[in-house]
């Protein structure tokens, strides 16, 4: 069901919340500034933030992007319920997190951490004199034909939208959040054939050239040598042989899940309206079922 309350059924085109699948669209809008050079993989966060607390080491775009930063996950830190409901701007978010010690040093481990694609939705309106809302908008969106995708909204009308729930014994409206808090790590709305649009977009180099698509792809290496199985943005991974490239998502009411077959070009994602059930499983079964 779209809708508990009003007894809508689902459709494939109704619009969900797609959680940190986000990530690969902040991934694809970095390195499309780096193609027009505005942005250096190698440039330190105080390129661009010079207030940033470094800690003492150098924290680039690159461990941004690939969660090798040891920059602590915002969502792990006190008091984060007690800003959720708030509207905050990016420089307020950060600021939230900036002064929390280090996990590691940058590339030494791979912990998943939302703070860094914070860090990189506000350098992209930084460089980009637009908001991350827009640059996506304009350079992604209407771009290929992803009509009905946008930034998440509580208050605007979204056709198709598909209602976010939990299950606590018995189904309930999803909790409210801000969507100012995922911003650039979880905050965008899509849909299945949307999706689809992305998948063919990023395999035919439609935004980004072959050698920056490669970029994003490679599985990348941390300071001992170890591979991290992710590049920007999506998993990197080998599952009985078969090379995939895939991202879950997971924010109040929805999970989602996707999965792309390299080798023999099979993509299958799953979009869930209740955090209850994580598509991930079922996902990954339908793409061997394809395969």
């Amino acid at each position: 069901m779209a809708n508990l309350e009003l007894e809508v059924p689902m459709k494939t085109d109704n619009v969900f919340e797609i959680g940190s699948m986000s990530k690969q669209f902040t991934a694809v809008s970095v390195m499309i500034l780096v193609e027009r050079g505005k942005i250096n993989l190698d440039d330190e966060i105080t390129k661009f933030i010079p207030d940033y607390p470094m800690m003492g080491e150098k924290i680039t775009i690159h461990n941004l992007l690939t969660h090798t930063s040891g920059i602590k996950n915002f969502t792990s830190v006190k008091g984060l319920n007690a800003i959720s409901k708030k509207d905050l701007s990016p420089v307020e978010l950060i600021d939230f997190f900036k002064d929390e010690q280090m996990d590691f040093a940058p590339n030494e481990k791979f912990k998943y951490n939302n703070s860094g694609y914070i860090i990189l939705g506000h350098i992209i309106e930084l460089v980009s004199n637009k908001s991350y809302e827009d640059f996506v908008n304009i350079n992604i969106f209407k771009k290929i034909g992803m009509l009905s995708s946008q930034y998440s909204s509580h208050r605007g009308v979204v056709k198709n939208r598909a209602y976010g729930y939990h299950n606590r014994n018995g189904f309930i409206n999803k909790r409210y959040i801000s969507h100012s808090l995922p911003y650039a790590s979880g905050s965008l709305m899509s849909t299945v054939d949307d999706m689809l649009i992305w998948q063919n977009a990023i395999k035919n180099n439609l935004l980004l050239n072959k050698k920056t698509t490669d970029k994003i792809f490679t599985n990348y290496k941390l300071n001992n040598g170890d591979s991290i199985n992710y590049g920007y943005g999506w998993n990197i991974k080998s599952t009985d042989n078969v090379n995939t490239r895939e991202h879950g998502g997971s924010v109040f009411g929805f999970k989602s899940m996707a999965v792309y077959m390299v080798s023999d070009d099979i993509y299958v994602i799953g979009l869930n309206n209740c955090d209850c059930n994580s598509p991930t499983k079922i996902t990954r079964d339908i793409s061997r079922l394809v395969l």
